[in-house]
């Protein structure tokens, strides 16, 4: 009887893991649920992060995701989770990867940068910002080329372009048509 009840009071850990620091002092009384000592599984390691709205449907469970963080730790692993709900304070959604951490560098609680890898990007032509002509009309750019004057003969001359716009990096602006 003494038996039984010694291994009902055994504790055991529902995953393998690192423990943390104790948080109960040896021969304290515990009532259920008390914490005893933080477990933590290394691996594999989950990495939550927020994406905004706007890449969400570019976003597939698999797709490689790298992660850097301080001293030097690179790692590359895959979505494998992401909310059904996008957050209304700052429109982003919550995507979780799964790094497998085999050397056990990636610790619960750290801090990294992620980067989604969505494919392929399209080939752009990027011209700096100050080379384009913003209007209320339209965006247009001046373009230098081989030109007839009124005498037939060539000359290089200007022509203004309207162009359509992409997204900046920078100083650089995406040409996404017109040229």
């Amino acid at each position: 009887e003494i038996r039984a009840t010694i291994e009902r009071k055994t504790i055991r850990a529902p995953f393998s893991g690192i423990l943390g620091i104790r948080q109960v002092n040896l021969g304290q009384y515990l009532a259920g649920g008390d914490p005893i000592v933080p477990l933590q599984s290394l691996q594999p390691v989950y990495v939550n992060f927020a994406v905004p709205q706007e890449q969400m449907a570019r976003l597939r469970p698999g797709a490689a995701v790298n992660l850097t963080a301080e001293g030097g730790i690179r790692a590359t692993g895959k979505i494998t989770a992401m909310n059904a709900v996008v957050d209304e304070a700052t429109r982003n959604v919550q995507v979780q990867a799964t790094f497998a951490n085999t050397d056990n560098r990636l610790r619960p609680g750290m801090f990294v940068e992620t980067q989604v890898l969505l494919g392929a990007s399209n080939a752009v032509i990027t011209l700096p910002a100050s080379a384009i002509s913003y209007a209320p009309y339209g965006d247009s750019v001046f373009i230098v080329e081989e030109m007839k004057g009124p005498d037939g003969k060539p000359y290089r001359g200007v022509r203004q372009q309207f162009v359509k716009l992409g997204g900046s990096r920078g100083d650089q602006v995406a040409v996404v048509s017109g040229i």
